[in-house]
């Protein structure tokens, strides 16, 4: 028996392929290796590695023609073509039908992007006649609606190991679905659900197959890069989030040595850049300090880097834990403030604190990270004065803003609040929709705000060391960094004289309507002065 496992494109103002590793495929073909290996399984990545083209913009999303007009050169540039990102969807099934697979699995990770799985099922089923399997996140939160694509044969619900390895195990004997917790599938044309049940212990998973992916493909800076989990689940349960639904057994965590014994494999096959893509990877401090311990005995510094790009909770972090990441090879630290407002942050049930923040973020500057903060802005409890307070915060922080705009994500405790989701609400669950307005707030700020945020981060990005300069001379030096920096340069010198933000098109300066200046200047101000992510200080003079 031969199983085809498949990462489709996905279509977007934007990509972030270097996130998009097909980590859980490789953990599914890793489990049937281990227990059914008789069965032949390959994983076939069709977002990284297979270009990307320009296509129309999805009638939902029409509204956005107004924000994103422009091809701007500047620093400062929002989005503008829409993309289809990896191979196209006819390529895709006809590689599939030279493939003969006898089964079809295709990952459905981001529910805006699974009208591209859900076009990857449809191809293939037009040129052969094989079952499909769908699972992933999307399908955990919306399993039902996924079932009910004529072209979705299977669905798995939370985590897959266990239930893969008995699907497959009924299909080669033809025993009956109805025994395989976990697994949806349709009977008589009607959709069943069978109810979950436990997977395999999570550190008595064997490792992820990575063989069908070449080490050079993914890259950290200039090193090849692999996904590595040494945990499962969250123990926390914000409002927005719905990991829950997919690991639905609660926070569980491997031990240092598995960890570690994966490094070295993943090290052996040429791998030098690791990233942890753990929900909660600092949850448990003593296993995360003795994992740290373990990697900084095995390499010197400088011989691998190591990294979190989902983000990493700050509660557990401490000198002793960020002094040990620094010498594991840990360069970038991604925070997750969300809000500076604790209000907020008890309304979005997270259990972080603004002075436990401020604190990580001093000591991690002073041991040399290179610091990201995520606000999310246009959260539904939020008003507009509550969103620039946090930015003000973030201003005056040695850091980079990363600006969030808030989604809906199906699935989420949030999302009760809201109308069933139907399939353009899902398509819109992404950040660069800018779908959900208030009474409190508009479209408008939040396209402000996300500009504004870039336009912080190009004056905290200037090579200014640990000087103290007024915002003219930042702007002024600015014009001397070369050719994006003297339009950046150009374009804010404009924005702080005539009160109106430009695009550097090629046709010239282009004013951009939807900006809110107003709502610039009140960020600004607030802040008071601008920290470089250096830590020099830029005067913010009244504007």
């Amino acid at each position: 028996m031969k199983v085809l496992l498949i990462q489709p494109p996905i279509q977007d103002f934007y990509d972030t392929d270097i996130r998009l590793q097909p980590l859980g495929l490789c953990m599914l073909k890793g489990v049937v290796r281990e227990w059914l290996p008789e069965i032949t399984v390959f994983v076939r990545d069709y977002h990284q590695g297979h270009g990307r083209r320009d296509i129309p913009l999805p009638p939902e999303l029409s509204y956005l023609r107004e924000y994103y007009a422009y091809s701007d050169s500047g620093p400062f540039s929002m989005f503008h073509k829409y993309v289809h990102f990896g191979a196209p969807f006819d390529g895709i099934a006809d590689e599939v039908r030279r493939e003969s697979p006898d089964l079809v699995g295709i990952s459905s990770l981001f529910s805006p992007y699974h009208r591209e799985a859900a076009a990857c099922a449809r191809e293939i089923r037009k040129r052969m006649d094989c079952p499909i399997i769908m699972g992933g996140p999307h399908v955990s939160a919306m399993p039902f609606a996924v079932l009910a694509d004529p072209n979705v044969d299977f669905v798995v619900c939370g985590e897959g190991e266990r239930v893969f390895v008995e699907f497959l195990t009924a299909l080669l004997s033809g025993s009956p679905y109805d025994r395989v917790a976990g697994l949806g599938y349709k009977r008589n044309g009607e959709p069943v659900l069978n109810p979950p049940a436990g997977n395999y212990r999570f550190d008595e998973l064997p490792l992820p197959d990575f063989s069908d992916l070449p080490p050079e493909r993914y890259r950290f800076g200039n090193k090849p890069l692999c996904f590595i989990t040494t945990t499962r689940g969250c123990p926390h349960r914000c409002e927005f989030c719905s990991v829950h639904l997919t690991f639905q057994e609660g926070f569980r965590q491997r031990k240092p040595e598995q960890v570690m014994h994966e490094m070295e494999e993943r090290y052996s096959a040429g791998y030098r850049a690791f990233d942890f893509e753990d929900d909660n990877l600092s949850f448990h401090k003593g296993k995360f300090t003795e994992l740290l311990r373990l990697v900084t005995r095995r390499w010197p510094t400088g011989e691998i880097l190591c990294t979190a790009m989902n983000g990493i909770s700050y509660l557990s972090l401490d000198k002793e834990i960020l002094s040990l990441m620094r010498q594991a090879g840990f360069r970038d630290l991604n925070l997750s403030l969300v809000s500076a407002e604790e209000q907020s942050l008890t309304a979005a049930k997270r259990p972080h604190t603004v002075r436990k923040f401020l604190e990580t973020v001093e000591l991690a500057h002073s041991l040399g990270f290179r610091i990201v903060a995520y606000q999310i802005i246009g959260l539904p409890f939020e008003t507009r004065d509550m969103m620039v307070k946090t930015m003000a915060v973030l201003t005056r922080l040695p850091l980079l803003l990363g600006v969030s705009i808030f989604y809906l994500t199906p699935g989420s405790p949030m999302a009760r609040g809201f109308p069933l989701q139907n399939d353009a609400d899902v398509l819109k669950a992404r950040s660069t929709a800018m779908a959900v307005e208030t009474a409190r707030f508009c479209r408008d700020d939040l396209y402000t705000l996300f500009i504004t945020g870039r336009i912080i981060n190009f004056l905290k990005g200037l090579k200014l060391g640990n000087s103290q300069v007024s915002l003219k001379h930042a702007i002024e030096f600015a014009s001397t960094q070369g050719k994006r920096a003297m339009i950046g340069s150009d374009l804010l010198g404009r924005l702080l004289e005539e009160k109106r933000l430009h695009a550097a098109t090629s046709k010239g300066h282009v004013l951009l309507p939807r900006f809110r200046p107003a709502l610039f200047f009140e960020v600004f101000e607030d802040a008071g002065f601008i920290r470089t992510r250096e830590g020099g200080t830029i005067a913010v003079e009244r504007c």
